[in-house]
């Protein structure tokens, strides 16, 4: 099942950063205030843009690469002048693993 990272645009000008299955569901629920903490009181405003990734760890290792970026970037994410490759790391460029930190 692919899993999708989002981009909402909130009330007070920023972007928040999610993942989901839905991401639909997961819209409305931000909207609902039953979502994310930061989205119940900043107000989301608009979907601004989603992903596809292959599943749920590929997801989360995007939503930490964009929530590192500074708020213009992630507009320019949203927007299409930055792509979500351009974010990520390179194939075996991750982080290295505990085994590899010793």
């Amino acid at each position: 099942m692919p899993w999708f990272l989002y981009l909402i645009e909130c009330s007070d000008g920023s972007v928040y950063t999610g993942i989901a299955t839905d991401v639909a569901a997961r819209f409305d629920k931000h909207c609902a205030g039953t979502g994310a903490r930061y989205t119940r009181s900043r107000k989301p405003v608009r979907l601004l843009a989603s992903f596809e990734l292959t599943d749920r760890s590929s997801a989360l290792r995007a939503e930490y690469r964009v929530k590192q970026l500074a708020p213009a970037q992630k507009w320019e994410l949203a927007c299409g002048a930055r792509t979500l490759e351009s974010v990520l790391p390179a194939v075996g460029d991750d982080e290295p693993s505990p085994s590899e930190e010793s």
